[in-house]
């Protein structure tokens, strides 16, 4: 598997279950390591976790006993931010995720989509120069994943981190994405990348145009027939 991401691109990743999305997505986040190869962020050798790969996983991950608020400090107080400039960085994502009436909310009381928007406001925080999604959005309603849809792509407009994004949903890959790159299984080996061309910012009628739909189906073809 040969893949080059541009710097501010939101890459899609589609593909049957078992193709090895996940395992590709954990070896750019250094969280496991390649049998053969190598995965380069900036021309330099993933080691391991790092700073300047946020990762976001299906599950929220957050930390139960702390607020919103701490939550999105927490990997700034790692990084040894002083208290005001925590805050300040906090509050900023934590309003640019729409949860700033929630700032002291702990999980418990949050649902599934203020969660997981708590966790991106949290991997945002630390600066990373990349965010790695595994299927985020997954366990969501459907008008909440379409909600969350539209306000992650809200923050990368603004914020234009690059994003390789995890996902079992061919209408979320193609509205999401620069370009949706296609797996196959057995082995699983890249298939097919797909510019999808559509112009930024996304909307209703895009997500319903003919152009949209044609894509739709090519990314759909070609991970349903393998």
């Amino acid at each position: 598997m040969s893949l080059d991401i541009a710097d501010g691109e939101f890459v899609t990743v589609v593909g049957p279950s078992g193709c090895g999305k996940s395992t590709a997505l954990n070896i750019a986040a250094g969280l496991l390591k390649p049998s053969e190869g190598t995965v380069l962020v900036d021309g330099k050798a993933v080691e391991g976790p790092g700073p300047e790969r946020g990762m976001i996983f299906q599950q929220y991950a957050l930390f139960p006993w702390l607020t919103v608020r701490q939550n999105v400090e927490f990997g700034l107080r790692i990084k040894g931010e002083e208290a005001s400039r925590r805050r300040q960085i906090a509050e900023r994502f934590i309003d640019l995720v729409g949860l700033g009436d929630f700032a002291d909310a702990l999980p418990k009381t949050l649902s599934g989509g203020m969660k997981q928007r708590c966790a991106i406001a949290r991997a945002y925080a630390v600066d990373p120069s990349i965010l790695l999604m595994d299927e985020p959005f997954g366990a969501l309603d459907a008008l909440t994943r379409v909600q969350l849809q539209d306000q992650l792509l809200d923050t990368w407009s603004r914020e234009r981190r690059t994003v390789m994004f995890i996902t079992h949903d061919v209408d979320e890959a193609v509205y999401l994405a620069n370009r949706v790159i296609v797996m196959a299984a057995r082995p699983g080996r890249l298939k097919e990348i797909i510019d999808v061309g559509l112009p930024y910012p996304r909307t209703e009628e895009i997500r319903l145009s003919a152009e949209f739909m044609s894509i739709r189906n090519r990314v759909w073809q070609a991970v349903y027939h393998q």
